[in-house]
């Protein structure tokens, strides 16, 4: 092995249990945020004793459940009831490796190391655990895999509220998966590349995609929160109808390893969402950020950081604002809206891009995406103004009452 490629794998290594480390404690934190925010928006004090203002309250979450009894039902299927958490777990901490949280960092070091021996690095290093080629596809895929880890853990606690719960699940995040994968491909035919450091590169020299491609991070918001479980869209753990749902019959560390995902999750949707359509890294209004140096990287990183916030701050927001849907109101979102708007949506850019640039022979990338940013303001007036309004969204409640009506309008 050359000194070179020990080099990449040493920094490798210390970049991976650096993002690891900051997402646990992050998702530590995740949780006393969460409270904190939501004794706020209901005026009251939230998490106050452990700790100087609650700080310390994560930590003895944490402490009780290491502590606390491992609970195993009499029939469960013990393999399958254990691996479970795990298959949540993994793939939500995966999915933060091939996310770019800074701009690259000119590293230069020749070091030599006992029984290890020559380690050398020269040049710019991304700010990436693992650069992969195949950009936000991993995303997907690995994404995807969540949902065993859920399906199995209500099917091997042969427990009908945990069948159920997992069932629920399963059928929400097939659903939504399709839309979120739709809504992607706007972003791959404009910047033609699927490497998120290509599609950041191509929102620093023209738009941010969140301006001409406004339909797909609206879908793609959306389907994300469906995708994390959370409210509205929270059917798979329905604590009126389910008591906890697919985790019902965990306890301990089993238990909040599902919680750890969720959190994980949600920073992945809100990092996903930044770096897709608000720039990832970039800093706005300035091509300073674009020369490799040390305050670059550490701004950027900061600025991403907070931009990730930011959208968690909304997707609690959300959750303590909106009641949950039913679930035939969830899946008729999904199946009869978001995924038409996603397909029509993906060949009206596709026809856009096409009059664009081939057509009319634009190709300065900020002239591009003004133009389609004015067609997205169009679209945007004709959908949420003109179509949406209860000839398309209808939900169940607005069928029964037609079949009430029908029926002489009595129940």
């Amino acid at each position: 092995m050359t000194p070179e490629i020990k080099g990449f794998l040493l920094l490798s290594v210390v970049k991976l249990l650096t993002v690891f480390t900051v997402v646990m404690v992050g998702v530590a934190l995740l949780t006393l945020m969460e409270r904190k925010v939501s004794a706020w928006m209901q005026n009251r004090f939230g998490p106050n004793r452990v700790g100087y203002g609650g700080l310390l309250q994560p930590a003895a979450d944490g402490l009780k459940n290491l502590v606390k009894e491992e609970t195993l039902p009499a029939h469960a299927n013990k393999g399958l009831f254990l691996l479970a958490p795990a298959l949540s777990f993994i793939p939500a901490l995966m999915l933060t490796a091939v996310i770019p949280f800074a701009a690259p960092l000119p590293v230069t070091f020749d070091l030599t190391l006992p029984l290890l021996g020559r380690f050398i690095h020269t040049g710019p290093m991304p700010m990436v655990v693992a650069d992969l080629p195949v950009g936000f596809l991993f995303i997907l895929a690995i994404s995807s895999l969540g949902v065993y880890g859920i399906a199995l853990a209500g099917w091997s606690s042969n427990s009908k509220y945990s069948l159920l719960g997992g069932l629920r699940a399963s059928a929400q995040m097939v659903s939504y998966e399709v839309p979120l994968g739709m809504s992607i491909v706007p972003v791959l035919l404009l910047s033609g590349n699927v490497t998120f450091s290509a599609v950041i590169a191509d929102q620093q020299t023209g738009l941010w995609y969140v301006l001409p491609l406004f339909f797909s991070f609206f879908i793609f918001l959306v389907a994300g929160f469906a995708e994390t479980n959370r409210l509205p869209f929270d059917m798979p753990e329905a604590e009126s109808e389910l008591i906890a749902g697919y985790h019902t019959e965990y306890s301990g560390m089993k238990f909040s390893m599902f919680f750890i995902a969720e959190y994980a999750n949600i920073v992945t949707v809100c990092a996903v969402t930044v770096t897709l359509f608000f720039g990832g890294w970039d800093i706005p209004f300035t091509a300073w950020d674009q020369t490799p140096g040390l305050a670059q990287t550490l701004l950027t990183g900061a600025f991403l950081f907070l931009k990730i916030l930011f959208f968690i701050f909304v997707v609690m927001w959300v959750r303590w604002t909106l009641p949950r849907f039913r679930f035939d109101q969830l899946m008729s979102l999904g199946w009869k809206f978001m995924l038409p708007v996603a397909l029509g949506y993906v060949m009206l850019t596709g026809a856009a891009l096409w009059g664009i640039e081939d057509v009319a022979g634009v190709t300065n990338p900020k002239l591009r995406g003004a133009i389609l940013f004015v067609l997205n303001l169009a679209l945007g007036y004709l959908v949420f103004f003109v179509v949406d309004r209860g000839y398309i969204v209808t939900g169940a409640g607005s069928a029964g009452r037609r079949g009430a009506a029908g029926l002489g309008g009595t129940r």
